[in-house]
């Protein structure tokens, strides 16, 4: 069937080549969608339907009948869609266009990548895995009585320094090596003291390094070093006695443990905390006058201790103003113990301003019993004054 179809359209086309001169507008048809034409019909069913002068037409006519009564499937369109859509406009002179702007020629962008030689090669930035910060603060505290006051007391004025550096080490990989610098001196003058004008009430130089390789995930095996003593002589009111002084005593502590990384609270509590089943710690005074103060034997310089050590190093911002600090030290030889529990509460007034409360229990049977206190040591203060963080 489709070869006869396709035999027609062959006859036609050659038709229409033979006889162009009769065109009548109705090659078109050979070259639409299949439609079903009225005239065809017509023509077929009428008596004289063949007219040698459009025998062209009658071809091209002949074949489209034998689509109708053959292939009816293949009939798109018919005469009456045709006039229902409607014929060509005539009343459009002016064809439309579509008013097209052209967009201004794009500037390259400019390459930021520095041109690199040829003989230099590619140029690689090495990542800088340390981090520098710090903090200091300068705190005042003023006191005045008069001397005629019902209740007694004295005035008096104190000053407190601090200054904490940290230079930090992370590879992100094993190795982490942590090292922080810790400064504090604070004098105070009292009208009752005749021997001294001024005497230190805070008085520390303390250094921390710890060098950390991964064991897992935020446990790393640390040696840690701890260093500390403090700047000047300590001194109470009207005593001559030196009780303390640089380097007496001294305290360096070597310890080899676990440190786990504290971040918790939706990191609002962070630190670390120091595990060291083995810990040396050696203690020197200069002063022999003192050795007896600090757990050394008379006459000597030095003493050696073998033991555990646990440090705990731990910030925690309970509010947007409100900071605890606080560093957990302890250190035994199974024949004596010292522990330190430094804490500092710092509210902050406003960007340069806060306040301090800091609170320092501290446990130590090397010395002397105190009659009331026993081995147990207390310092507290409350302070206000400038701060600064970078």
């Amino acid at each position: 069937m489709k070869k006869r179809i396709t035999f027609f359209f062959l006859l036609s086309v050659m038709a229409v080549s033979a006889s162009a001169q009769h065109h009548n507008g109705r090659f078109y048809r050979l070259f639409v969608p299949p439609t079903f034409y009225h005239s065809v019909a017509n023509k077929h069913l009428s008596l004289n339907s063949f007219d040698e002068n459009y025998a062209a037409m009658d071809e091209v006519d002949h074949a489209l009948m034998s689509i109708y009564l053959k292939r009816p499937d293949l009939l798109v369109n018919s005469e009456n869609q045709l006039r229902a859509a409607g014929s060509i406009r005539n009343d459009v002179e002016v064809p439309h266009t579509q008013d097209v702007e052209l967009a201004e020629q794009v500037s390259p962008v400019p390459d930021d990548t520095p041109d690199v030689p040829p003989e230099e090669g590619v140029m690689i930035k090495k990542p800088n895995f340390w981090e520098f910060k710090g903090d200091y603060y300068l705190q005042f505290l003023q006191n005045y009585i008069s001397s005629n006051w019902h209740k007694g007391g004295e005035s008096n004025y104190s000053m407190l320094g601090s200054l904490t550096l940290e230079a930090n080490y992370n590879n992100k990989q094993k190795v982490k090596w942590d090292n922080k610098l810790e400064m504090k001196l604070g004098f105070q003058t009292s009208k009752s003291d005749t021997v001294h004008k001024f005497k230190t009430n805070n008085d520390l130089l303390r250094l921390t390094s710890k060098l950390g390789l991964q064991a897992h995930k935020k446990w790393y095996y640390t040696l840690q070093v701890l260093a500390y003593t403090q700047f000047a002589r300590g001194l109470k009111s009207n005593d001559e006695f030196t009780y303390s002084d640089f380097f007496s005593p001294f305290d360096l502590n070597i310890s080899l443990g676990m440190d786990y990384t504290v971040e918790t609270k939706n990191k609002r509590l962070k630190g670390t905390v120091n595990l060291s089943p083995i810990s040396y710690n050696f203690r020197y005074v200069s002063r022999l006058g003192l050795s007896t103060r600090y757990g050394l034997d008379e006459d000597h310089h030095a003493k050696h201790d073998l033991g555990s050590s646990l440090t705990a190093d731990l910030e925690w911002a309970l509010a947007e103003q409100i900071t605890w600090k606080t560093r957990l030290y302890g250190f035994t030889s199974y024949k004596r113990a010292l522990v330190e529990w430094e804490n500092t509460l710092e509210l902050k007034v406003s960007k340069f301003i806060t306040t301090n409360i800091y609170v320092y229990p501290r446990f130590d049977d090397s010395g002397a019993r105190d009659s009331d206190m026993g081995y147990w040591q207390f310092m507290e203060f409350c302070s206000l004054g400038f701060s600064y963080k970078f």
